[in-house]
């Protein structure tokens, strides 16, 4: 069963608050993202599984623990999940990237995939998915399962800020995926805008409107 995971540590609020305030340019919200992401991928990575191996220090020889070969994979959701892949790689840089991007459909208002490319090992892989906002879910819902129907079991959600209803929709059609979030916020407005939030993560990242 797939839990929900608020990451409260002190430095991840903190940065978390900057990128909500509405006076935070194009250019350190980048930056502030990147760096969230980073420590994020710190928690998000903790159930990793370990081996020992012995190794010879300048001292002795010792017996040391490293990962044990798990392969990781990074699937940012199109364009805004973009701004958080740098600070992940710095922190696991052998994981792989892939990149899945979706559009709403005006008429039927479901996910439509206009893009998807992964790695060519991906059923092997623990794969995290990343989109700084989960809003209505709609989107994050039908990555996961575009992903599950490349034969990956094991996926995460990795998100900034998360709204009661996102998360709902993600539980709902997904319930064996963990989703992590620096904040779940209290509600989406009329425009399917999280409240408080930030705005439009994309817009914020690339200094668009």
């Amino acid at each position: 069963m797939g839990k929900v995971h608020v990451l409260d540590h002190p430095l991840i609020q903190h940065k978390l608050s900057l990128i909500r305030d509405k006076e935070t340019g194009s250019k350190e919200f980048r930056e502030l993202v990147e760096e969230l992401a980073l420590l994020m991928a710190y928690e998000v990575t903790r159930d990793l599984p370990l081996k020992e191996v012995e190794i010879e220090t300048p001292v002795a020889k010792a017996k040391a623990r490293v990962i044990s070969g798990k392969k990781l994979g990074i699937v940012p959701i199109l364009r805004a999940g973009l701004g958080m892949v740098d600070g992940m790689l710095k922190l696991i840089p052998a994981a792989k990237v892939g990149h899945i991007g979706l559009y709403r459909d005006p008429e039927t208002l479901e996910p439509v995939e206009y893009y998807c490319k992964l790695p060519y090992d991906v059923e092997e892989r623990e794969i995290i998915i990343i989109d700084p906002m989960l809003a209505t879910g709609g989107s994050a819902s039908a990555a996961i399962s575009f992903i599950k129907q490349k034969g990956v079991k094991n996926i995460k959600l990795m998100c900034l800020i998360a709204a009661p209803e996102g998360i709902a929709r993600v539980e709902k059609d997904h319930s064996d995926v963990d989703i992590f979030a620096a904040a779940v916020d209290e509600c989406l407005n009329e425009h399917g805008y999280i409240v408080p939030g930030l705005g439009d993560a994309g817009d914020r990242l690339f200094g668009t409107k």
